[in-house]
């Protein structure tokens, strides 16, 4: 039989009815010596205590009757935990549950949802114990009124308020003051209220002065406030026992009060962040899967502190009993293992892959020059077989003629062989026959105009520009273009690019011996093409220095005109390089002054850009390419789009050929550290990243200094083929062999101070310079004689009457050029004696003060900056008619040819891969993640360490071959596809680094935050410093720059970690990159500690600054960061360019 207790709460509402077992009553052993009369009173009895127990636990139950039930009828819920079945113990953890949940939903946490996420799943971790009860079901036996012992919601508010300020002990108030005192005020005790309070709605602390007594295992009453508070899952809190020997209560350190020795020890006393007190935590190597059970960590398990339960540790890491942490050095180490692997797959494989990709191209290029060698061999045996009896035919006719007849054949050109008519043609490339070249323009088939030069050799010099036009344009008319046939492998590529060679070979060859007739049939031929022609013709050309008022070029008149090679020649300090600079439209900080005209027209000279070549002094070349990868990696960008692959293998290898490069068209370039081909062979190559073009119009200086005499006989034949097509060339040279001088068309002879002393024909400038009575003497060198009288080396004979310094206005007065004022006084003087008149000053200048000077230099640099800006960013009309290839199609290519110099760079990638990988762990073994800090300590060392390393490395990639892509960009190919394929190829850099570090650091500090959140992380802050690098390297020499990258790490991280600064700090602060990337490893990190762990968050958070709901903002922010440098980093390389 059982007994049920109908209960009635009155409400608000109404009546709510509730039953209570009390039943059954146990049955009567045999064994008890016990007579039935008592034992049913002690039943009674036992019935009627919990009834009062139920009366006095909860006051708000209204009316108590009993209803008797059958056993039969009436099954209780059986529940997981047998004491949540009991339906008091029931009944107070729903009321706790309520107040603790009103803990973190109330305005107690509305200032401090910077450390709470989610206050449901902050509860489930902290105070949700439906999965034992026991602490409740033992509070319940020892105190017949718990909840009148619970603090309220006002108390709470008390309790940490006074935390979250920093106080260590809690302000007098109601209960516990210098005047009322009482014994549950002390630490571990607690009272209950005198009347019944709303322990959620309660607004001021209750009056507590009855039954005071210890805490109760599994709560907490803190000294100060007498009231218990629920332990969080995670903590221990067992009642304490004297210890008498120090007179602590352990396991806690709270004391006794000294004036009342009856006291005794009380529960915990107090939860507050571990490092202030870590008396409640549950310690390292132990979990509390209650708050009053302590239970050690098992062998194979770890259990950290603050641990509810056991984890399982990892195989192949070692976990002895009440280990705290795993060891998972192993897998660091398999980690690296592999990732080392990976990356010597990917670099020999892809090593592998270009190489066994060249040599079967150098295969098939091989194969196909040796055939078509064979067949030029065969035809030209086949030919002098065919002339050998052709010519034995001849004489035998004429024999048999002179026998039988005194006729002659109608035509002795052809002859009968073998039954077949033969005529006297060229068939060298029958089996070949050659596709049509397009001009850039894409259709429009040209010329090849290497009777150009014969025609202005039959010219007379002084035809002007507009009747040369005429005659270029009734050149210009076109047969019917035939239709092109297509190669689709190497070999045939390769067959059709060496059979058009041997035909030009061979066509050279019979050039040599044209007679008139012959030069005026090939240049009547419409079928020979042509580029396009550009002619320049510039008057009183004057080049000013800005700011000193110093003329580098003065007063230059002339042209240089297509099809013809002009050399340009003087002292040192003549100019030669700025009248180059200047007909390029290359002289930036300079004023020029003058008219320069193109084809007859005022246009700027960059309007032709993709068609002009530049050829710098210096031997500006990518070191870590081939030969080969060089020229065609220029041929592909700056030629057609139009242009069949055919067609640019021929040009490749046509100049590969002219400038006797075969030996070495696949050896490295190499640098100033690394050795590769000679500085003759170098030199070529400098040539022929111009030559590659196909150019209208080249300028080259000094392309023969440095070169011995047959390799610049060598450059100076392949120019003069490339003047055969029509190219206007022009070339500064120093003193060159009278044989090379002799390969000149024009020469330009320039004195000191830029002005002329003669422009003409080579072959007119000693009759010129004898009608001034200057006459060159035997055996000695034109060129080194007229430079030796420039210089003042060599003074003029008596006879002459004149001194060098006369020269430039002899020429002037001859050609009818008008004479800067200055100069024009003393020309009646010219005539009876010598006139010192400085040539290399206009004007004498007033002499400035110092302050003066400064100023002039500033106003001078900051005109140099906006003419370089003005000169980058205002780009003319394209009137080349040259189609070149995308953007997106030059990404391309820059991607393959970034990744090849990367490939060869792989030592230096693995040298950077292992200083990560001793820092990462260096810094994980010296700085173990904090619990008390969360790692704060160990990743700010780690924001430092991989800023400082990965900004050292990135700096390379735009440090390095800044000459490059200044010569480069200048020649038309786009700046936006040379730096994103370079940022492209440092995204491998920046995905692999994150894991060198973190497989070390990771893997020995063993923080509590996954693998992937620190990958994370660490990705965006080696994004965001590739960014930074970016800018360092293109703002910044190299020197400086490497300077920035060491010392901007540590600054920004040292201001980012300032905790009491100024307010300006603290906004600075907010700006840095560290500040972001630490906020978000230490917010990843704090997230994984709950439970226990709960105010130590808060207060870590609250005194960093940081904020939980901020981490995918600050991963943002990181991101933003590296796309506004690189942004940066683009407009600064295109607007800061040097040239």
């Amino acid at each position: 039989m059982k007994l049920l207790l109908h209960l009635t709460l009155q409400q608000p509402t109404g009546r709510n009815t509730f039953l209570l077992g009390i039943g059954p009553f146990p049955r009567v052993p045999s064994s008890w010596k016990m007579s039935r009369k008592k034992f049913y009173l002690s039943s009674f009895t036992l019935f009627i205590l919990n009834i009062v127990l139920v009366q006095l636990s909860f006051p708000e139950l209204g009316s108590v009757r009993f209803v008797k039930c059958q056993t039969d009828d009436f099954t209780p819920p059986q529940l997981q935990n047998p004491s949540y079945n009991h339906y008091p113990t029931r009944t107070v953890y729903d009321r706790l549950s309520n107040l603790t949940s009103i803990i973190l939903t109330s305005e107690i946490v509305e200032d401090y949802t910077f450390c709470i996420n989610d206050p449901t799943s902050e509860w489930n971790n902290a105070f949700n114990y439906s999965s034992n009860l026991d602490f409740l079901s033992a509070c319940l036996a020892k105190n017949k009124d718990i909840t009148t012992r619970f603090c309220t919601i006002a108390e709470i508010k008390f309790y940490f308020s006074n935390l979250i300020s920093g106080g260590s002990h809690l302000k007098p108030n109601r209960n516990c003051n210098l005047s009322y005192w009482l014994s549950g005020c002390e630490p571990g005790w607690a009272c209950s209220t005198e009347d019944l309070v709303d322990l959620k709605n309660s607004h001021e602390i209750p009056r507590r002065a009855s039954d005071c007594q210890s805490c109760c295992e599994g709560f907490f009453c803190p000294r100060g406030i007498t009231c218990m508070i629920p332990c969080p899952l995670g903590s221990h809190c067992p009642l304490a026992t004297l210890n008498k020997t120090t007179g602590i209560c352990a396991p806690y350190t709270y004391q006794l009060p000294p004036a009342n020795p009856n006291h005794t020890c009380g529960g915990a006393d107090i939860w507050t962040d571990i490092g202030t007190n870590s008396d409640v935590f549950c310690s390292a190597g132990s979990y509390c899967p209650t708050t009053t059970q302590r239970v050690p960590c098992s062998s194979g398990n770890y259990c950290p502190t603050g641990s509810t339960d056991e984890k399982r540790c990892f195989k192949l890491t070692t976990c002895n009993s009440n280990t705290a942490n795993q060891n998972i050095h192993a897998y660091g180490v398999m980690l690296i293992a592999a990732l080392s692997t990976l990356l010597l797959i990917i670099y020999n494989c892809s090593d592998q892959i270009i190489t066994t990709r060249e040599r079967r191209y150098a295969k098939s290029r091989e194969a196909a020059a040796r055939t078509i060698r064979e067949k030029t061999r065969a035809r030209a045996r086949w030919k002098a077989a065919k002339d050998a009896a052709k010519k034995h035919a001849v004489e035998l006719q004429a024999q048999i003629s002179g026998k039988f007849s005194k006729k002659t054949p109608a035509n002795s050109d052809q002859v009968k062989i073998f039954n077949q008519t033969e005529t006297e043609t060229d068939d060298l490339s029958a089996s070949m026959s050659p596709t049509s070249s397009f001009t850039q323009s894409g259709g429009k088939k040209t010329e090849h105009a290497h009777h150009t030069h014969m025609i202005y050799g039959m010219e007379d010099d002084s035809c002007s520009f507009e009747a040369y036009g005429k005659e270029s344009q009734n050149k210009n008319i076109k047969k019917k273009i035939p239709k092109e046939k297509k190669f689709y492998t190497h070999s045939q590529i390769f067959k059709y690019a060496y059979s058009q060679l041997e035909k030009e070979r061979a066509q050279q060859q019979q050039n040599k011996n044209l007679n008139f007739s012959g030069v005026i049939s090939m240049a009547m031929n419409n079928d020979t093409r042509k580029r396009l022609l550009v002619e320049i013709a510039f008057r009183d050309l004057t080049v000013t220095l800005k700011g000193k008022n110093k003329n580098l070029l003065r007063s230059v008149t002339g042209k240089i005109r297509p099809g013809r090679i002009t050399s340009v020649m003087g002292p040192s300090g003549a100019g030669k390089t700025t009248f180059l600079s200047a007909l390029a439209g290359k002289a930036v900080g300079c004023m020029v002054t003058g008219m320069v005209l193109v084809n007859g027209k005022s246009v700027s000279i960059s309007s032709y850009r993709k068609i002009v070549g530049f050829v710098p002094q210096d031997d500006i070349v990518h070191g870590n390419l081939t030969v080969e990868e060089n020229l065609w990696f220029s041929a592909r960008c700056r030629l057609s789009a139009d242009l069949p692959k055919a067609d640019k293998v021929l040009i490749v290898e046509r100049i590969i050929d002219s400038l006797g490069l075969q030996a070495v068209r696949g050896s490295l370039v190499g640098t100033v550290e690394k050795r590769g081909i000679s500085g003759g062979q170098r030199k070529r190559v400098n040539v022929g990243l111009e030559l590659v073009m196909e150019p209208s119009l080249l300028f080259l200086d000094e392309p023969t200094s440095g070169l011995d005499s047959s390799s610049s006989q060598l450059l100076l034949r392949a120019l003069r083929r490339e003047a055969l097509e029509g190219v206007n060339i022009c070339i500064v040279v120093h003193q060159p062999s009278y044989t090379l001088f002799q390969m000149f068309d024009d020469l330009v002879l320039l004195a000191k101070g830029g002005l002329t002393v003669y422009h003409g024909p080579v072959r007119k400038v000693e009759e010129y310079f004898a009608g001034l009575g200057i006459n060159v003497p035997e055996r000695v060198n034109p060129p080194d004689f007229f430079i030796d009288i420039l210089e003042g080396m060599i003074k003029t004979s008596s006879s002459s009457g004149m001194s060098y310094r006369e020269l430039p206005v002899r020429w002037m007065l001859h050609n009818g050029y008008p004479i800067p004022p200055d100069m024009r006084k003393n020309m009646a003087e010219l005539a009876i004696s010598t006139v010192n008149i400085n040539l290399e000053n206009d004007s004498v200048t007033e002499e400035q003060s110092f302050a003066g000077e400064v100023w002039q230099d500033m106003k001078c640099n900051v005109e140099r900056k906006r003419d370089m800006i003005r000169h980058n960013f205002l780009r003319s009309t394209d009137l080349s008619n040259r189609r070149t290839p995308s953007t997106l199609l030059q990404y391309k290519y820059f991607l393959g040819r970034v990744a090849k110099q990367r490939l060869r760079e792989a030592r230096v990638q693995a040298i950077d891969y292992l200083i990560l990988l001793l820092a990462g762990a260096s810094l994980g073994s010296l700085t173990k993640a904090n619990d008390a800090t969360f790692g704060y300590g160990a990743y700010t060392y780690s924001i430092i360490a991989v800023s400082l390393l990965c900004k050292i490395a990135a700096l390379r990639s735009f440090s390095l071959d800044n000459l490059q892509y200044w010569r480069e960009s200048a020649s038309g190919i786009s700046s936006l596809a040379h730096f994103v394929a370079k940022d492209t190829i440092d995204h491998f850099n920046t995905v692999i680094k994150p894991v060198v570090y973190l497989s070390m650091f990771y893997f020995f500090s063993n923080p509590r935050s996954s693998f992937a959140d620190n990958y994370i992380v660490l990705l965006c802050l080696v994004y965001c410093v590739t960014g930074v690098a970016y800018v360092l390297a293109i703002f910044l020499d190299p020197g400086p720059s490497q300077l920035c990258s060491v010392l901007l790490p540590v600054v920004l991280t040292l201001i980012a970690t300032q905790i009491n600064a100024t307010k300006y700090v603290k906004i600075l602060g907010d700006l840095c990159y560290p500040k972001w990337a630490l906020e978000a490893f230490v917010i990843a990190n704090a997230e994984k500690y709950y439970g226990v762990w709960l105010i130590t968050r808060c207060g870590a958070l609250q005194k960093c600054g940081y904020n939980v709901h901020n981490w995918g903002l600050r991963i943002a922010m990181l991101i933003l960061t590296g796309v506004v440098c690189r942004v940066i980093a683009f407009v600064g390389m295109v607007t800061f360019q040097r040239k």
